[in-house]
Formats: C-alpha cells, sequence, structure tokens
C-alpha cells in the first residue's frame, strides 16, 4: 500500500521539499509519496487531523504554522516541546509525534557549510517566529555570548527573549530592524522576506548600508537560492550563507524519523538543487 508524507503550511509554491524527499524515498524504492499540502489557516486542524490516516506516514509543518502544530500534538520531542515549535510529525499508529528537526539542521549548516563556530559570539536574530526558536535554542545551547531579537510583532521578540534567557544567554530586544544590527559576528534572517512567490519576493529585511562587514549572514530562506538580502551582504563585504543546506539537513533528520533509514544526503542535496533551478 502507497504511504503519504504531507507538507502542511501557506503559501507553498517556493517550496522543493517534495522532490527533495522523493528523491530520497525513490533511493530506497520505498512505497511512499511526498506531496504539499497547501493549507489555509481555516483549514489547518483539519489538515494536521488528517495525518492520523493509516496511509499517511508523517508530514513537514512549515510557515506560519510549527508553533500553532505544537497544541495539536499527542506527544512531543523534548526538544520540540522546549523550543515551543514542529516541524516533523511522525504518525505512530494514529497518535501523533511531534519534532523539530530544524534546530539540528540549522546547526549543521552552519558549521558545515557556514565554517562559524557559536561559541562567545554575538547575533542578531531577524524574526522570532517557529525557525527563530530554533535557531535561537540551538545556538544558546552552544555558548553563543549575547543576542539581539528583532520581529514586526514585538511581543514574540519579547517570548523569545525570555526563553533564551532562562538557558543562560545575554539576550536584548530591537523594537525595529534597524536597531538590530550592533556589531556582532552572525545575523541570522528568520523571516520569510525575500522567499519567492511571497508578498516580499525580491526584497531585504535589510539595507546594504546596515549589514556589518565582518559578519555572517545567514539568511535561512532557500528559494532564490541567492536572496536579496544575500546579494547586499556580499556588496557590504560580509561573509554569506544560503538556506538550502539547512533545509536539506533538516528534511534529512526527518527522512530518518519516518522511515528508520539513513537518509541519502547527497541526493537530496542535488534533487532541491534541480528544483531550484526549473
Amino acid at each position: 500500500m502507497t504511504r503519504y508524507v504531507g507538507l502542511i503550511g501557506y503559501p507553498l509554491g517556493h517550496s522543493v521539499s517534495p522532490s527533495m524527499q522523493q528523491a530520497a524515498f525513490d533511493h530506497y524504492n520505498l512505497d511512499l509519496r511526498y506531496e504539499a499540502w497547501e493549507t489555509e489557516p481555516a483549514e489547518f486542524e483539519a489538515a494536521i487531523e488528517r495525518v492520523r490516516q493509516p496511509s499517511t506516514l508523517g508530514a513537514n509543518v512549515t510557515v506560519p504554522y510549527k508553533e500553532a502544530a505544537v497544541s495539536l500534538m499527542d506527544e512531543l520531542d523534548g526538544l520540540a516541546l522546549e523550543i515551543g515549535a514542529v516541524n516533523t510529525i511522525v504518525n505512530r499508529g494514529g497518535r501523533l509525534v511531534g519534532y523539530n528537526t530544524d534546530a539540528g539542521g540549522f546547526l549543521r549548516a552552519l558549521r558545515q557549510e557556514g565554517g562559524f563556530e557559536p561559541a562567545g559570539k554575538r547575533v542578531v536574530l531577524l524574526g522570532a517566529g517557529g525557525v527563530a526558536r530554533a535557531a535561537g535554542f540551538a545556538l544558546a545551547k552552544e555558548g553563543v555570548r549575547s543576542f539581539v531579537i528583532t520581529d514586526i510583532i514585538i511581543e514574540k521578540a519579547h517570548r523569545l527573549a525570555s526563553d533564551l534567557e532562562s538557558l543562560g544567554s545575554s539576550v536584548s530586544v530591537a523594537e525595529h530592524f534597524i536597531e538590530a544590527l550592533p556589531p556582532c559576528d552572525l545575523v541570522v534572517n528568520c523571516t520569510p522576506i525575500g522567499m519567492k512567490d511571497s508578498a516580499t519576493d525580491g526584497q531585504s529585511p535589510l539595507g546594504v548600508e546596515l549589514i556589518p562587514k565582518g559578519a555572517l549572514v545567514y539568511d535561512v530562506v532557500y528559494n532564490p537560492i541567492e536572496t536579496p538580502l544575500l546579494l547586499y551582504a556580499k556588496k557590504a563585504g560580509a561573509r554569506t550563507l544560503g538556506g538550502l543546506a539547512m533545509l536539506v539537513y533538516q528534511g534529512a533528520m526527518a527522512f530518518e524519523l519516518w522511515t528508520g533509514r539513513g537518509a541519502p544526503v547527497d541526493i537530496m542535496f542535488e534533487a532541491a538543487k534541480e528544483a531550484l533551478e526549473q
């Protein structure tokens, strides 16, 4: 019997996860199909319930539902509970178990592709949603020296700041993006600004003049591969890291949770790149 994995989010026109995960399933000749389930807010709870069906192995959850998914799980992995965001669901006999693979994927990409060690560094987080929570917790656990956090919804920034302070980090909140760029070592864009087929397609959260020359600018947006923010960062003389590696590494962890098999990371990278070039 063919079984399914769904991607739950809105919008999903930018996503290459179906191509990436299907390539991994096909590598092992698994009778699995990965589908994009574009889900408007009114349909979100119904989409989660759909994951309980015996024909569904699990799901990924993406923008804007990673935090909302937490309360709909029957069980949470410890990291997902701590972060307060779920991006991977495994259906275990009708019980939904929520995981967060964003944190591990974020950190692996930062180290392996960005050559960046977080301990003792100063970090600016643009955004305070589900991805920012995963990134913030991952960095805090690695001994980051300080955070500055900003978000359009300032209450979210304060909530994340409070949570990271409980881990022993020094955290401040900036009311506006323009205030968020003191001297720092790492700038992470955790907003969807600049994402293809979104309302902010072609835009950047920061202008060239705001980007610290000596910093690494890490944009978790992966489509397009080179976002407006990354282009500006290069003009400013900063180092850059795009979101594709994080996408693949978090996806590899999800694949292993669903299937119990080692993820074919090279194949997933290739499939994701091919999908982005189409």
